[in-house]
């Protein structure tokens, strides 16, 4: 192959948003890998066409997972304001917010921020978790080993409630929050809910063997 028609494929290569590699990005937890889709999309377009199969979520490219959890971050304890109306929009507002996200967190990091959510999935996806059974009269607690899919589902989760919470109580946009959060989840940041969260579940999890 020459090397202008190599040139050709390499400029006609579709990125994230046109600007990000999403292949060029490695995933350290090798428990994850079949689970986060690093393909690289345009723009948001399955269209739920992977539901009818087992563990679709796998083929789903993780920008757009990210993406349909903004939809509804989902609520904890008795904050049903998280799952209200408000919480939900079009996908074209929500692919702003992530790619407005995205330029912030390359300006400030340097590196990829596909990258960087990757990482940030990875400490905010507990290993381990407290499960409660009926035992008798009683009910006991024991640990238990989260499944790969399931670490990946409470990550997303997690890292958009601390970026909706944040954005609810400070007048920072919605792009800004979301893209404090990745960065402190990717920093490890215990200040960060889902870094802190997944590691409360561990310690409840070592304490429950």
């Amino acid at each position: 192959m020459s090397e202008a028609a190599t040139i050709n494929i390499e400029e006609d290569k579709i990125l994230t948003f046109g600007r990000w590699d999403a292949e060029e990005v490695e995933i350290e937890d090798d428990g994850l890998v079949r689970y986060i889709n690093l393909e690289n999309i345009m723009e948001p377009r399955s269209k739920g066409r992977h539901t009818d199969k087992q563990f679709y979520k796998a083929e789903v490219p993780i920008v757009e997972r990210l993406l349909t959890r903004m939809y509804v971050a989902g609520h904890r304890g008795n904050k049903h304001k998280i799952t209200s109306g408000r919480n939900t929009g079009k996908s074209d507002k929500l692919w702003t917010i992530i790619e407005e996200a995205f330029e912030q967190i390359e300006n400030e990091t340097g590196e990829n921020p596909i990258q960087v959510l990757v990482n940030a999935i990875e400490n905010s996806a507990p290993v381990e978790e407290v499960v409660t059974y009926q035992r008798g009269g009683a009910r006991a607690r024991k640990a238990v080993i989260v499944s790969p899919q399931r670490r990946v589902d409470l990550a997303l989760r997690l890292l958009v409630q601390g970026a909706y919470e944040n954005r609810l109580a400070s007048s920072e946009d919605a792009s800004e929050t979301l893209a404090q959060e990745l960065i402190g989840a990717h920093n490890n940041d215990n200040n960060i809910r889902a870094v802190m969260t997944r590691e409360r579940k561990e310690r409840e999890a070592e304490g429950a063997r």
